[in-house]
Protein backbone atom coordinates (compact mmCIF):
# COMPACT_ATOMS: atom_id res chain seq x y z
CA UNK A 1 0.00 0.00 0.00
CA UNK A 2 1.35 3.38 -0.97
CA UNK A 3 1.88 5.94 1.79
CA UNK A 4 0.33 9.40 1.35
CA UNK A 5 2.38 12.27 -0.03
CA UNK A 6 4.06 14.49 2.59
CA UNK A 7 1.84 17.34 1.36
CA UNK A 8 -1.37 15.29 1.75
CA UNK A 9 -3.19 14.14 4.86
CA UNK A 10 -4.70 10.72 5.38
CA UNK A 11 -8.03 11.87 3.92
CA UNK A 12 -6.41 12.84 0.66
CA UNK A 13 -6.59 16.59 1.18
CA UNK A 14 -3.76 19.03 0.79
CA UNK A 15 -2.02 19.80 4.09
CA UNK A 16 -1.06 23.32 2.93
CA UNK A 17 -4.43 25.05 2.48
CA UNK A 18 -5.52 28.64 2.02
CA UNK A 19 -6.48 30.54 5.16
CA UNK A 20 -10.26 30.60 5.48
CA UNK A 21 -12.54 31.44 8.39
CA UNK A 22 -15.23 29.16 6.92
CA UNK A 23 -13.10 26.00 7.13
CA UNK A 24 -14.17 24.61 10.53
CA UNK A 25 -12.46 21.22 10.09
CA UNK A 26 -9.00 22.71 9.61
CA UNK A 27 -7.52 23.54 12.99
CA UNK A 28 -3.95 24.15 14.18
CA UNK A 29 -2.03 21.13 15.41
CA UNK A 30 -1.21 21.27 19.13
CA UNK A 31 1.95 19.62 20.47
CA UNK A 32 3.12 19.48 24.08
CA UNK A 33 6.71 20.76 24.22
CA UNK A 34 9.29 21.98 26.72
CA UNK A 35 9.44 25.65 27.68
CA UNK A 36 13.02 26.90 27.36
CA UNK A 37 12.35 29.66 29.91
CA UNK A 38 11.07 27.73 32.95
CA UNK A 39 11.61 24.16 31.71
CA UNK A 40 7.99 23.23 32.30
CA UNK A 41 5.71 21.74 29.64
CA UNK A 42 4.02 24.23 27.34
CA UNK A 43 1.98 24.04 24.12
CA UNK A 44 3.12 24.58 20.54
CA UNK A 45 0.45 25.26 17.90
CA UNK A 46 1.40 24.70 14.25
CA UNK A 47 -0.55 25.92 11.23
CA UNK A 48 0.34 24.88 7.67
CA UNK A 49 -0.97 27.35 5.12
CA UNK A 50 -0.26 29.14 1.83
CA UNK A 51 0.07 32.88 1.21
CA UNK A 52 0.81 34.62 -2.11
CA UNK A 53 4.46 35.48 -2.88
CA UNK A 54 5.63 33.28 0.01
CA UNK A 55 4.41 29.84 -1.14
CA UNK A 56 3.72 27.34 1.64
CA UNK A 57 4.62 28.39 5.17
CA UNK A 58 4.54 26.85 8.64
CA UNK A 59 3.31 29.19 11.36
CA UNK A 60 4.21 27.99 14.86
CA UNK A 61 3.27 29.61 18.16
CA UNK A 62 4.47 28.49 21.60
CA UNK A 63 2.92 29.53 24.91
CA UNK A 64 3.68 28.45 28.46
CA UNK A 65 0.92 28.54 31.10
CA UNK A 66 3.48 28.40 33.94
CA UNK A 67 5.66 31.45 33.18
CA UNK A 68 3.54 33.13 30.43
CA UNK A 69 6.48 33.04 27.99
CA UNK A 70 5.47 32.96 24.33
CA UNK A 71 7.21 32.79 20.97
CA UNK A 72 6.11 32.80 17.32
CA UNK A 73 7.95 31.74 14.19
CA UNK A 74 7.37 31.48 10.45
CA UNK A 75 9.22 28.93 8.33
CA UNK A 76 9.07 28.54 4.57
CA UNK A 77 7.85 25.12 3.51
CA UNK A 78 8.13 25.84 -0.22
CA UNK A 79 11.01 25.27 -2.54
CA UNK A 80 14.05 27.53 -2.81
CA UNK A 81 13.66 29.87 -5.79
CA UNK A 82 15.92 29.73 -8.84
CA UNK A 83 17.42 33.13 -8.04
CA UNK A 84 18.05 35.19 -4.93
CA UNK A 85 16.31 38.52 -4.38
CA UNK A 86 17.45 41.83 -2.90
CA UNK A 87 14.99 44.55 -1.79
CA UNK A 88 16.27 48.10 -1.20
CA UNK A 89 13.82 50.51 0.44
CA UNK A 90 14.34 54.23 0.95
CA UNK A 91 12.38 55.05 4.13
CA UNK A 92 11.41 58.74 3.88
CA UNK A 93 8.23 59.05 5.97
CA UNK A 94 6.60 57.29 8.91
CA UNK A 95 4.11 55.81 6.46
CA UNK A 96 6.96 53.80 4.95
CA UNK A 97 7.42 52.07 8.31
CA UNK A 98 4.06 50.34 7.74
CA UNK A 99 5.25 48.42 4.67
CA UNK A 100 4.55 44.69 5.01
CA UNK A 101 7.75 42.61 5.01
CA UNK A 102 8.19 38.85 4.71
CA UNK A 103 11.71 38.03 5.90
CA UNK A 104 13.09 34.50 5.60
CA UNK A 105 15.52 33.17 8.21
CA UNK A 106 18.34 33.03 5.62
CA UNK A 107 17.94 36.71 4.64
CA UNK A 108 20.51 39.40 5.45
CA UNK A 109 19.17 42.72 6.76
CA UNK A 110 21.27 45.89 6.43
CA UNK A 111 20.99 49.58 7.30
CA UNK A 112 24.00 51.17 5.52
CA UNK A 113 23.68 54.54 7.28
CA UNK A 114 24.40 52.88 10.65
CA UNK A 115 26.77 50.20 9.32
CA UNK A 116 24.27 47.75 10.83
CA UNK A 117 23.80 44.19 9.57
CA UNK A 118 21.82 41.19 10.79
CA UNK A 119 23.59 38.06 9.46
CA UNK A 120 21.61 35.15 8.01
CA UNK A 121 20.21 32.40 10.26
CA UNK A 122 20.52 34.61 13.38
CA UNK A 123 16.78 35.41 13.44
CA UNK A 124 13.76 33.28 12.70
CA UNK A 125 11.54 33.98 9.71
CA UNK A 126 8.88 36.61 10.28
CA UNK A 127 5.90 38.36 8.71
CA UNK A 128 6.03 41.93 9.98
CA UNK A 129 6.54 45.57 8.98
CA UNK A 130 9.66 47.71 8.69
CA UNK A 131 8.87 49.13 12.12
CA UNK A 132 8.52 45.59 13.43
CA UNK A 133 11.97 44.68 12.07
CA UNK A 134 13.49 47.67 13.90
CA UNK A 135 11.72 46.75 17.15
CA UNK A 136 12.96 43.18 16.82
CA UNK A 137 16.55 44.35 16.31
CA UNK A 138 16.33 46.62 19.37
CA UNK A 139 14.89 43.81 21.49
CA UNK A 140 17.73 41.51 20.43
CA UNK A 141 20.39 44.03 21.40
CA UNK A 142 18.72 44.83 24.74
CA UNK A 143 18.38 41.18 25.70
CA UNK A 144 21.86 40.75 27.26
CA UNK A 145 22.44 44.35 28.34
CA UNK A 146 22.13 43.69 32.12
CA UNK A 147 24.88 41.07 31.96
CA UNK A 148 27.06 43.33 29.81
CA UNK A 149 26.74 46.25 32.25
CA UNK A 150 28.05 44.01 35.02
CA UNK A 151 30.87 42.39 33.04
CA UNK A 152 31.83 44.99 30.40
CA UNK A 153 30.38 48.44 31.17
CA UNK A 154 32.14 50.18 28.26
CA UNK A 155 30.78 47.70 25.71
CA UNK A 156 27.30 47.98 27.19
CA UNK A 157 27.46 51.79 26.95
CA UNK A 158 28.41 51.69 23.27
CA UNK A 159 25.62 49.20 22.54
CA UNK A 160 23.17 51.44 24.39
CA UNK A 161 24.20 54.38 22.18
CA UNK A 162 23.61 52.27 19.10
CA UNK A 163 20.21 51.14 20.42
CA UNK A 164 19.18 54.78 20.74
CA UNK A 165 20.21 55.37 17.10
CA UNK A 166 17.98 52.48 16.02
CA UNK A 167 15.06 53.84 18.02
CA UNK A 168 15.49 57.30 16.44
CA UNK A 169 15.06 55.71 13.00
CA UNK A 170 11.37 55.20 13.81
CA UNK A 171 10.95 58.98 14.06
CA UNK A 172 12.21 59.25 10.44
CA UNK A 173 13.91 62.57 11.10
CA UNK A 174 16.28 61.64 8.28
CA UNK A 175 15.63 59.14 5.53
CA UNK A 176 17.49 55.85 5.71
CA UNK A 177 17.93 52.72 3.61
CA UNK A 178 16.78 49.21 4.48
CA UNK A 179 18.27 46.33 2.47
CA UNK A 180 16.94 42.76 2.64
CA UNK A 181 19.06 40.31 0.66
CA UNK A 182 17.66 36.77 0.52
CA UNK A 183 19.56 34.09 -1.43
CA UNK A 184 16.55 31.74 -1.24
CA UNK A 185 14.30 34.27 -3.03
CA UNK A 186 11.47 33.75 -0.51
CA UNK A 187 11.41 37.22 1.09
CA UNK A 188 9.08 40.01 0.03
CA UNK A 189 8.57 43.76 0.63
CA UNK A 190 5.25 45.46 -0.10
CA UNK A 191 4.80 48.06 -2.82
CA UNK A 192 2.05 50.35 -1.44
CA UNK A 193 1.74 52.14 -4.81
CA UNK A 194 0.92 48.99 -6.79
CA UNK A 195 0.29 48.68 -9.68
CA UNK A 196 2.43 51.80 -10.26
CA UNK A 197 6.18 51.67 -9.86
CA UNK A 198 7.50 52.50 -6.41
CA UNK A 199 10.46 54.85 -6.79
CA UNK A 200 11.53 54.19 -3.19
CA UNK A 201 11.68 50.40 -3.69
CA UNK A 202 14.26 48.61 -5.84
CA UNK A 203 14.04 44.88 -6.49
CA UNK A 204 16.96 43.00 -8.04
CA UNK A 205 17.46 39.30 -8.75
CA UNK A 206 20.84 37.63 -8.56
CA UNK A 207 22.44 34.27 -9.08
CA UNK A 208 23.57 32.55 -5.92
CA UNK A 209 27.22 31.84 -5.27
CA UNK A 210 28.53 28.39 -4.39
CA UNK A 211 28.91 29.52 -0.77
CA UNK A 212 25.27 30.64 -0.60
CA UNK A 213 24.15 27.33 -2.12
CA UNK A 214 26.11 25.53 0.58
CA UNK A 215 24.48 27.66 3.32
CA UNK A 216 21.04 26.77 1.95
CA UNK A 217 21.92 23.09 1.83
CA UNK A 218 21.99 22.93 -1.97
CA UNK A 219 24.73 20.88 -3.58
CA UNK A 220 26.29 23.02 -6.33
CA UNK A 221 25.65 20.60 -9.19
CA UNK A 222 26.03 21.58 -12.83
CA UNK A 223 22.69 22.75 -14.14
CA UNK A 224 21.14 20.14 -16.39
CA UNK A 225 19.92 22.75 -18.85
CA UNK A 226 23.50 23.94 -19.35
CA UNK A 227 24.62 20.36 -20.01
CA UNK A 228 21.93 19.98 -22.64
CA UNK A 229 22.94 23.29 -24.22
CA UNK A 230 26.39 21.83 -24.84
CA UNK A 231 24.96 19.04 -27.02
CA UNK A 232 24.51 19.24 -30.76
CA UNK A 233 21.63 21.66 -31.43
CA UNK A 234 20.69 19.87 -34.63
CA UNK A 235 19.98 16.71 -32.66
CA UNK A 236 17.77 18.65 -30.26
CA UNK A 237 15.54 20.20 -32.92
CA UNK A 238 12.23 18.36 -33.18
CA UNK A 239 12.92 16.36 -30.02
CA UNK A 240 11.19 16.92 -26.69
CA UNK A 241 13.57 16.34 -23.79
CA UNK A 242 12.17 15.22 -20.43
CA UNK A 243 13.93 15.48 -17.08
CA UNK A 244 12.60 14.92 -13.52
CA UNK A 245 11.88 17.80 -11.13
CA UNK A 246 9.57 18.75 -8.25
CA UNK A 247 6.30 20.66 -8.49
CA UNK A 248 6.76 24.29 -7.30
CA UNK A 249 3.34 24.17 -5.60
CA UNK A 250 3.07 20.79 -3.80
CA UNK A 251 6.71 19.61 -4.16
CA UNK A 252 5.55 16.26 -5.53
CA UNK A 253 7.71 14.51 -8.20
CA UNK A 254 6.94 15.83 -11.68
CA UNK A 255 8.47 16.00 -15.15
CA UNK A 256 9.58 19.02 -17.17
CA UNK A 257 9.40 18.93 -20.96
CA UNK A 258 11.92 21.01 -22.88
CA UNK A 259 12.16 21.77 -26.60
CA UNK A 260 14.27 24.03 -28.81
CA UNK A 261 12.06 26.24 -31.03
CA UNK A 262 13.04 28.61 -33.86
CA UNK A 263 11.03 31.87 -33.82
CA UNK A 264 10.69 33.30 -37.35
CA UNK A 265 12.76 36.45 -37.99
CA UNK A 266 14.27 36.17 -34.51
CA UNK A 267 16.32 33.43 -32.86
CA UNK A 268 16.11 30.07 -31.15
CA UNK A 269 14.53 29.78 -27.72
CA UNK A 270 14.12 26.93 -25.25
CA UNK A 271 10.55 26.35 -24.05
CA UNK A 272 10.12 24.41 -20.79
CA UNK A 273 6.75 23.23 -19.45
CA UNK A 274 5.96 21.43 -16.18
CA UNK A 275 2.69 19.64 -15.43
CA UNK A 276 2.03 18.13 -11.99
CA UNK A 277 -0.25 15.09 -11.88
CA UNK A 278 -0.68 15.41 -8.10
CA UNK A 279 -2.15 18.91 -7.78
CA UNK A 280 -2.73 19.85 -11.44
CA UNK A 281 -0.39 22.85 -11.34
CA UNK A 282 0.99 23.91 -14.72
CA UNK A 283 3.82 26.28 -15.47
CA UNK A 284 5.87 27.23 -18.52
CA UNK A 285 9.05 29.18 -18.97
CA UNK A 286 11.13 30.43 -21.88
CA UNK A 287 14.92 30.68 -21.99
CA UNK A 288 16.96 32.27 -24.73
CA UNK A 289 18.82 29.72 -26.82
CA UNK A 290 21.39 32.24 -28.02
CA UNK A 291 24.00 34.50 -26.52
CA UNK A 292 23.38 37.87 -24.87
CA UNK A 293 23.24 40.60 -27.52
CA UNK A 294 25.90 43.35 -27.44
CA UNK A 295 23.15 46.00 -27.24
CA UNK A 296 19.86 46.07 -25.40
CA UNK A 297 16.54 46.19 -27.26
CA UNK A 298 13.53 48.46 -26.67
CA UNK A 299 10.34 47.53 -28.56
CA UNK A 300 7.38 49.92 -28.57
CA UNK A 301 3.95 48.96 -29.92
CA UNK A 302 1.10 51.44 -30.32
CA UNK A 303 -2.01 49.39 -29.49
CA UNK A 304 -4.93 50.74 -31.54
CA UNK A 305 -7.44 47.87 -31.78
CA UNK A 306 -8.20 44.39 -30.46
CA UNK A 307 -6.36 42.67 -33.33
CA UNK A 308 -3.05 43.67 -31.74
CA UNK A 309 -3.80 41.26 -28.89
CA UNK A 310 -3.00 38.29 -31.13
CA UNK A 311 0.65 39.28 -31.69
CA UNK A 312 3.22 36.77 -30.50
CA UNK A 313 5.40 38.09 -27.68
CA UNK A 314 8.61 36.67 -26.26
CA UNK A 315 9.46 38.23 -22.90
CA UNK A 316 12.78 37.14 -21.44
CA UNK A 317 13.69 37.20 -17.74
CA UNK A 318 15.70 40.39 -18.27
CA UNK A 319 12.83 42.28 -19.89
CA UNK A 320 10.81 45.09 -18.26
CA UNK A 321 7.28 45.94 -19.46
CA UNK A 322 6.07 49.56 -19.45
CA UNK A 323 2.67 51.10 -20.21
CA UNK A 324 3.28 54.89 -20.03
CA UNK A 325 -0.42 55.83 -20.23
CA UNK A 326 -1.11 53.84 -17.04
CA UNK A 327 2.15 54.94 -15.35
CA UNK A 328 2.87 51.23 -14.98
CA UNK A 329 6.22 49.43 -15.02
CA UNK A 330 6.80 45.71 -14.48
CA UNK A 331 10.36 44.93 -13.44
CA UNK A 332 12.52 42.24 -14.96
CA UNK A 333 12.05 38.67 -13.67
CA UNK A 334 8.62 39.55 -12.24
CA UNK A 335 6.80 37.12 -14.57
CA UNK A 336 9.85 35.14 -15.67
CA UNK A 337 10.41 34.22 -19.29
CA UNK A 338 7.23 33.86 -21.36
CA UNK A 339 6.33 33.05 -24.96
CA UNK A 340 2.71 34.08 -25.34
CA UNK A 341 0.49 36.65 -27.07
CA UNK A 342 0.09 40.29 -26.10
CA UNK A 343 -3.32 39.38 -24.66
CA UNK A 344 -1.77 36.66 -22.52
CA UNK A 345 0.95 39.01 -21.29
CA UNK A 346 -1.55 41.71 -20.25
CA UNK A 347 -3.74 39.10 -18.56
CA UNK A 348 -0.74 37.82 -16.58
CA UNK A 349 0.06 41.40 -15.54
CA UNK A 350 -3.53 41.86 -14.35
CA UNK A 351 -3.46 38.60 -12.38
CA UNK A 352 -0.11 39.43 -10.77
CA UNK A 353 -0.99 42.97 -9.66
CA UNK A 354 -4.66 42.42 -8.71
CA UNK A 355 -5.84 38.81 -8.35
CA UNK A 356 -2.68 37.48 -6.66
CA UNK A 357 -1.89 40.59 -4.61
CA UNK A 358 -2.04 39.61 -0.90
CA UNK A 359 -2.31 43.19 0.33
CA UNK A 360 -5.77 43.99 -1.08
CA UNK A 361 -7.66 41.65 1.21
CA UNK A 362 -7.94 41.05 4.94
CA UNK A 363 -6.42 43.31 7.57
CA UNK A 364 -3.68 44.54 5.22
CA UNK A 365 -6.11 46.16 2.80
CA UNK A 366 -7.08 49.80 2.55
CA UNK A 367 -9.99 51.32 0.65
CA UNK A 368 -7.83 53.62 -1.48
CA UNK A 369 -5.48 50.80 -2.50
CA UNK A 370 -8.32 48.42 -3.40
CA UNK A 371 -10.06 51.07 -5.49
CA UNK A 372 -6.81 51.97 -7.24
CA UNK A 373 -6.14 48.33 -8.18
CA UNK A 374 -9.72 47.80 -9.33
CA UNK A 375 -9.42 50.87 -11.56
CA UNK A 376 -6.15 49.49 -12.95
CA UNK A 377 -7.85 46.14 -13.72
CA UNK A 378 -10.67 47.93 -15.55
CA UNK A 379 -8.15 49.81 -17.71
CA UNK A 380 -6.41 46.53 -18.60
CA UNK A 381 -9.79 45.08 -19.63
CA UNK A 382 -10.38 48.10 -21.87
CA UNK A 383 -6.99 47.57 -23.52
CA UNK A 384 -7.80 43.90 -24.10
CA UNK A 385 -11.12 44.87 -25.68
CA UNK A 386 -9.46 47.47 -27.93
CA UNK A 387 -11.31 50.36 -26.29
CA UNK A 388 -8.20 52.12 -25.01
CA UNK A 389 -5.14 53.13 -27.06
CA UNK A 390 -1.85 52.75 -25.23
CA UNK A 391 1.82 52.06 -25.89
CA UNK A 392 3.32 48.76 -24.71
CA UNK A 393 7.10 48.91 -24.30
CA UNK A 394 9.41 45.90 -23.93
CA UNK A 395 12.77 47.06 -22.55
CA UNK A 396 15.30 44.22 -22.52
CA UNK A 397 18.89 44.90 -21.48
CA UNK A 398 20.00 41.52 -22.86
CA UNK A 399 18.29 41.99 -26.25
CA UNK A 400 16.50 38.62 -26.05
CA UNK A 401 12.87 39.78 -26.25
CA UNK A 402 10.67 39.86 -29.36
CA UNK A 403 7.27 41.06 -30.58
CA UNK A 404 5.71 39.80 -33.80
CA UNK A 405 5.49 42.10 -36.82
CA UNK A 406 2.25 40.91 -38.42
CA UNK A 407 2.96 42.83 -41.68
CA UNK A 408 6.49 41.57 -42.17
CA UNK A 409 6.95 39.82 -45.51
CA UNK A 410 9.88 37.77 -46.68
CA UNK A 411 11.51 40.74 -48.41
CA UNK A 412 10.78 42.88 -45.31
CA UNK A 413 9.41 45.76 -47.38
CA UNK A 414 6.24 46.36 -45.35
CA UNK A 415 6.35 48.47 -42.23
CA UNK A 416 4.50 48.00 -38.97
CA UNK A 417 3.60 50.30 -36.06
CA UNK A 418 6.38 48.65 -34.09
CA UNK A 419 9.46 50.67 -33.17
CA UNK A 420 12.67 48.72 -32.59
CA UNK A 421 15.51 50.52 -30.86
CA UNK A 422 18.91 49.05 -30.07
CA UNK A 423 20.00 51.28 -27.24
CA UNK A 424 23.63 51.48 -26.14
CA UNK A 425 22.51 52.59 -22.67
CA UNK A 426 20.74 49.23 -22.31
CA UNK A 427 23.89 47.24 -23.03
CA UNK A 428 24.99 44.80 -20.36
CA UNK A 429 28.39 45.42 -18.81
Amino acid sequence: MLSPSPHENVRGGNVFRDLSADDEEWQPTEIESLCMNCYQNGTTRMLLTKIPFFKEIIVSSFSCAHCSWSNTEIQSAGRIQDQGVCYTVRVKTKQDLNREVVKADCAITRIPELDFEIPPFTQKGSLSTIEGLLDRAVAGLEQDQPARRAAEPQVAEKIEEFIQKLKKLKDVEREFTLVIEDPSGNSFVENPLAPQKDEALTVTRFKRTAQQDEQLGIRPDVDQAEELAGNDLEAMRGEVLVFPTNCPECNAPASTNMKLVQIPHFKEVIIMATNCDSCGHRTNEVKSGGATEPLGTRITLHVTDASDMTRDVLKSETCSVLIPELEFELGMAALGGKFTTLEGLLQDIKDLTVSKNPFICGDSSSTDRVEKLKEFAEKIDKILAGEMKVHVVLDDAAGNSYMQNVYLSEDRTLRDKLIFLCAPECALI
